[in-house]
C-alpha cells in the first residue's frame, strides 16, 4: 500500500513497472546477465531520462544536482553516468546503434510484398536461376554486391528458406523474419519492437505529443484447444494487414526518394498475442458459460 505522501497513482505505477520488469528479469537470468549489470543499465536510463526532462539547465554542476534530485542517485553516480549518449563508446550504458537491415532481410521483405514474387495465397516458390520471377532476379533487384547464392545460403542458415535441389527451386519456410539460431538478431527485434511499443504506451500515459494507437483484446476462461485456433485467426489477420500496409509504406518512401528527400519520421506497426500457458483441465473447472471478452483501449493517434 502506498504511503500517505505518495502520489495517488503510486500503487498502479508500481504494478505496471512490476509487469514490465518481471519478463526483463527472466530474460536476464536466462542469459546469465547479473543484477549488477542490469542495475547499471537502469541507472544510466534514469540519468538519460532526467537529463531529457531538465535539458534547459545551462551549467553542468546544476544539471548534475537536478538529475540527482529527480532520480534519487548520488551526485557522484550522476557525474559518472552523465556523459551525453553520443559521447559514449561501448561499455555499459552506451547507446546501441540501430541494426541496419541486411541484404537477406531485404530479399525476404521484397519476396513477401512484391506482387511479382507472390500470389494471393502467399510467396511463390521460385526457380533458383533465370529471369524474373526467379530467386536470382529477386536477389539482384536488392543488391548486385552479394552473389544470389550467398544470399540464398544465408536465408537457409537462418531457417527462412528451403532449396529443393531436385527441382532447383527455392521457397520460403517462414512468413516472418525472425531468424532461427540468430540470437543477437532476435534480441535486436525484442529491443526494437518492445521498446517502441513501451515508448508509445508511456507517451500516452504522460500525454506527450500525439496519441499513439494502442489497443488490445483480453479474454479468459478459454479451453486449451482455443489457443491454436486463435493463433491461426490472428496470423490470417496479420497477413491481411501486412498486405495492405507494406505497399502503402513503400509508395510513401518511394515518393520521398523521387523528390530527393528523406522524411524525418519513422513508424513501427505491430501485432502481438500472448497466452499464459496455464491451461486447466476441463474436468477441474468448466465455466457455466464463456466469459465475456474485455476490450482495453487507449486513445488513437489522429
Amino acid at each position: 500500500m502506498p504511503a500517505p505522501h505518495d502520489p495517488p497513482d503510486s500503487a498502479a505505477l508500481t504494478e505496471a513497472l512490476r509487469a514490465v520488469l518481471v519478463p526483463l528479469a527472466r530474460l536476464a537470468v536466462a542469459r546469465g546477465m547479473p543484477f549488477a549489470a542490469v542495475e547499471l543499465l537502469m541507472k544510466q536510463a534514469f540519468v538519460d531520462a532526467a537529463r531529457e526532462v531538465h535539458g534547459g539547465a545551462a551549467q553542468p554542476h546544476r544539471m548534475v544536482s537536478r538529475i540527482a534530485t529527480a532520480t534519487g542517485l548520488t551526485r557522484r553516480e550522476v557525474t559518472k553516468l552523465a556523459s551525453p549518449p553520443q559521447a559514449r563508446v561501448g561499455g555499459p550504458g552506451a547507446d546501441a546503434p540501430a541494426a541496419p537491415r541486411t541484404h537477406a532481410s531485404e530479399v525476404f521483405a521484397r519476396w513477401m510484398s512484391d506482387p511479382a514474387y507472390r500470389t494471393r495465397r502467399g510467396p511463390r516458390s521460385l526457380p533458383r536461376l533465370g529471369d524474373a520471377p526467379s530467386f536470382e532476379a529477386l536477389a539482384q533487384s536488392v543488391t548486385r554486391d552479394v552473389h544470389p547464392r550467398s544470399l540464398l545460403d544465408e536465408l537457409i542458415r537462418l531457417g527462412l528458406a528451403e532449396h529443393d535441389e531436385a527441382r532447383d527451386s527455392v521457397s520460403l519456410s517462414r512468413e516472418a523474419f525472425v531468424p532461427r539460431g540468430d540470437t543477437a538478431r532476435m534480441l535486436g527485434f525484442l529491443g526494437a519492437n518492445v521498446g517502441d511499443h513501451l515508448a508509445g504506451a508511456v507517451d500516452n500515459v504522460l500525454g506527450v505529443g500525439d496519441r499513439h494507437f494502442e489497443q488490445a483484446l483480453f479474454a479468459d476462461g478459454l479451453p486449451d484447444d482455443a489457443i491454436e485456433r486463435l493463433r491461426d485467426l490472428v496470423s490470417a489477420q496479420w497477413k491481411l494487414l501486412r498486405a495492405a500496409l507494406v505497399p502503402a509504406l513503400e509508395a510513401m518512401i518511394d515518393a520521398e526518394r523521387a523528390a530527393g528527400r528523406r522524411g524525418p519520421r519513422r513508424v513501427r506497426i505491430g501485432l502481438y498475442t500472448y497466452d499464459d500457458g496455464a491451461g486447466v483441465s476441463t474436468e477441474a473447472a468448466v465455466p457455466a458459460r464463456p466469459r465475456r471478452i474485455r476490450r482495453t483501449t487507449k486513445p488513437e493517434g489522429t
